[in-house]
């Protein structure tokens, strides 16, 4: 069984700082990569960014540079760091948990469909 919980979501001005964190809860967490989404209003949901058990980090091309994905296995929290924050990154951000298993390559972690897990979602506003 697995649950997500995130927070950290607010406004903030462009060039400003916010973390989102994602409490996990799962009880075999080496069975699951991690990730987080975003979906402006009116928009698709967009992959931003996955971490796999291991720790290798991959990340979109629009928050490559600005965003850091990390987790923190004995607090079972994930973390979104973001940075240089632009109005164009104005949505709600959820994270999200896939099962290894499912993932035949490294493309696959962008792929919305393939992840079971989600959580309720955070608001993130820059002005």
């Amino acid at each position: 069984h697995v649950q997500l919980v995130e927070s950290g979501g607010g406004s903030v001005q462009a060039g400003g700082s916010l973390r989102l964190s994602c409490a996990v809860s799962v009880s075999s967490a080496n069975d699951y990569c991690l990730g987080w989404f975003r979906q402006a209003s009116g928009k698709e949901r967009e992959w931003v960014a996955a971490i796999n058990r291991r720790g290798t980090t991959n990340y979109a091309d629009s928050v490559l540079g600005r965003f850091t994905i990390s987790k923190v296995n004995a607090e079972k929290t994930l973390y979104l760091q973001m940075d240089n924050l632009k109005p164009e990154d104005t949505a709600t951000y959820y994270c999200a948990a896939v099962e290894r298993r499912r993932l035949t390559n490294k493309q696959d972690l962008g792929r919305a469909e393939l992840y079971t897990v989600w959580g309720q979602g955070t608001q993130v506003t820059v002005s």
